[in-house]
Parts: structure tokens; C-alpha cells; sequence
């Protein structure tokens, strides 16, 4: 299949390890910031197959993981108020709240709705105007302008049902903090190709000059990871730190002009709490005043919320890099994909998942 096979050709990976290991006479630590890398990486075992002193380190790269519990929590009060028709993507569903999760709510009676776009939540709003539809909106710059574009043309259509509860994220930040932390290990990124299809790389530029990382746009089939992992090395090995873009099929540096403005036009940085890594400054997104009309968390003033992580859940330091989901005691026993204890192990881009999904087992079994 044109655009899918080509980047997935055998011959062309051996090259391409091969040249890393004639290229890598040092250790190096590289982080994806993407899950969907992640499971890419994971799945065809491409972190196995590196040079012995190149060391993946999975990202926080999950819009799911990293939506805070208050976020999960206040969606599930909402979804159980009378009138409420509650819709998000499917993976939202079975991430565990403090007591419950959205898919318990609705096996309870709540009206809870899988949507596969913002729109079907506007068009139900439409198609049901005795109901008020609120729209779990989570993820990165990715999804932003397609969320932006929901509320705007709720707002033309005049709604008055229709409500985002918005926990959008953004990557940049989370870079910083990482780089900031006294315990980081991370010597160069590869950055998700997706964000960059839409805010371009110009705003990693003065990361790489700053904290003199390397910082490789890279995109999610194999031949991308590796061919993004071999330009990382090399700038490290030549004592470089620039952006480079290896997706340069998707991305240009100064990304989509036309998804920027309407993300601009309809939202608001704010500061932002990550779940299981706490509040970054500026990392985040939220209704701007023309459009808080249509914000869930004004119109539903839920109280008495008092989140609790799971203690046995090491979530937070998974979507850090700190540790393996191999290094958690819950991790393929009371945590897996039917009961999970946290959302690393519930998403679709969760680390915690790929590695159950490619058959990892735990490091020292109990």
C-alpha cells in the first residue's frame, strides 16, 4: 500500500540499523514524546533491536494518560446529572476515575456516548435539544483545531445544549519540565510528527538552542523511527543540537497557518495539571472568554470532588520515563487491559499497554 508498505520495508530497517551502529560509539538516551511511537517502537521491537547503548525512554506523549483525575472525576459527576448526554472517543471510556469509570456509569443508566469526531457531539446537541451534550475533549495540539472548529460551529448554529469540558495539553511545556527536572536523563527527542503537522517545529527551536538537546521530527512507521533515531545519534555524536524534521512528508516548520488560527480564535493557554506529573506552566488550553459559554466546567458547577490516585499505580513516573510499566508489582497481575489501574494501561498510546500488548513481562516477578 503506497505511503504504508514502503515504510515498513525489512531491507531498508537492516540498512538503517546498521548504519546506527556504525554511527553510535557512545551511549545515549533518546525519548519519543509520542505514544502512538511508543507502540510502534514496542510492537516491532525496534528498543530491542538498537545498538547496546541506545536507550529508549517513552514520553508523556498520551492525551489520555495525562488528563488529570479531577478532569475524569468532574466529567463523571456531569455524566450523572439528569438531561446529560455525556459524549468522548471510545479509550475515555475505561479510564478509571477515583471510584469508577465512564463505562461503569453507563452500564449504570447514565447516557454516555462513544463519538468518532466533535461534530457527531454538535450534531446530537442539534438532534436533541431537550438534552445538554457535553464533549469530553482531551489530547494535544492534534485535536485541537478539529475541537476548535465543534464549538464554532455549535456557536453559529446558535446552541445552547452543547458544552466542551476541555483538557487539552501541549507538548512543548512538557519538554521543558522534563529537561527542568534534576533527575532527567533524556540527550535528545524525537517529537511527534502529528503536533508538528500542525504548529510546525519553529517553537522546539529554542528548546534545542537552550537546553542543547537535539530535537528530531519523526513520524510513526518503522523506517521513520529508525531514520529519526540515526539523525538524533548523529547530531549527538557530532556534538550538534538542531531541530531536523525526518517527517518531512507531513510537516513544514512552520506547520498548518489555518488550524493554528482557529485554535487561537477559540482557546486560551493556561497553566494545565498533567496526571501523575502535576501542573505545568502554560501547558495547557482552555475555552477563550468569547466561547466559555459553551465551557461544561462553568456551566456545570459540580462540588465535592476529591481525586484519588491509586497507590499501587506508578503511572505518573511511567509517563516521565522514570520507570518501565516491567518495574511496576501491579503491572500484568491486578493491572492489565480488562482491569486497569491506570490510564497508561487503558489508551491506545499508553506505554503501559503497548509493552502488555507485545508480551513484555515484569522485570522481578513476584
Amino acid at each position: 500500500m503506497k505511503y504504508l508498505d514502503e515504510y515498513r520495508d525489512p531491507g531498508l530497517a537492516h540498512r538503517l540499523l546498521h548504519e546506527l551502529r556504525c554511527t553510535a560509539a557512545h551511549p545515549w538516551r533518546i525519548m519519543e514524546v509520542c505514544g502512538g511511537q511508543t507502540h510502534t517502537l514496542v510492537r516491532q521491537g525496534i528498543d530491542e533491536l538498537l545498538p547496546a547503548g541506545i536507550r529508549m525512554i517513552h514520553g508523556p506523549g498520551c492525551p489520555v494518560c495525562v488528563t488529570p483525575l479531577e478532569t475524569l472525576d468532574r466529567a463523571m459527576a456531569i455524566a450523572a446529572l439528569p438531561g446529560v448526554m455525556l459524549t468522548s472517543f471510545g479509550d475515555m471510556l475505561r479510564v478509571p476515575g477515583t471510584d469508577t469509570d465512564l463505562l461503569a456509569l453507563r452500564a449504570r443508566g447514565c447516557d454516555v456516548r462513544v463519538v468518532y469526531s466533535p461534530m457527531d457531539a454538535v450534531r446530537a446537541a442539534a438532534a436533541h435539544p431537550d438534552r445538554e451534550v457535553v464533549f469530553l475533549a482531551v489530547g494535544f495540539e492534534t485535536t485541537a483545531p478539529a475541537n476548535a472548529l465543534a464549538v464554532r460551529h455549535a456557536a453559529h448554529l446558535g446552541l445552547t445544549n452543547f458544552s466542551m469540558l476541555v483538557s487539552h495539553v501541549l507538548v512543548p511545556p512538557a519538554m521543558t519540565a522534563l529537561l527542568d527536572s534534576p533527575d532527567c536523563e533524556v540527550e535528545a527527542f524525537l517529537a511527534a510528527g502529528h503536533v508538528c503537522a500542525v504548529m510546525g517545529w519553529q517553537e522546539y527551536e529554542p528548546i534545542a538552542d537552550q537546553y542543547r538537546v537535539p530535537i528530531v521530527v519523526t513520524g510513526f512507521e518503522p523506517l521513520d523511527l529508525l531514520e529519526g533515531i540515526l539523525l538524533a545519534v548523529r547530531q549527538l555524536e557530532e556534538g550538534r543540537h538542531e531541530v531536523e524534521n525526518q517527517y518531512a512528508r507531513a510537516v513544514r516548520r512552520a506547520g498548518n497557518a489555518a488550524a493554528q488560527a482557529v485554535i487561537g480564535e477559540v482557546f486560551e493557554v493556561i497553566d494545565r495539571a498533567w496526571r501523575g506529573v502535576g501542573t505545568l506552566a502554560a501547558s495547557g488550553l482552555q475555552l477563550a472568554p468569547n466561547y466559555r459559554m459553551f465551557d461544561a466546567a462553568h456551566r456545570f458547577q459540580v462540588e465535592g470532588l476529591r481525586p484519588v490516585e491509586d497507590p499501587e499505580c506508578i503511572a505518573g513516573r511511567i509517563l516521565t520515563g522514570a520507570r518501565l510499566p516491567t518495574d511496576c508489582t501491579a503491572y500484568g497481575v491486578r493491572c492489565t487491559p480488562r482491569t486497569p489501574l491506570g490510564a497508561p494501561m487503558v489508551s491506545t498510546e499508553g506505554t503501559c499497554a503497548a509493552f502488555h500488548s507485545a508480551g513484555r513481562t515484569r522485570r522481578n516477578p513476584a
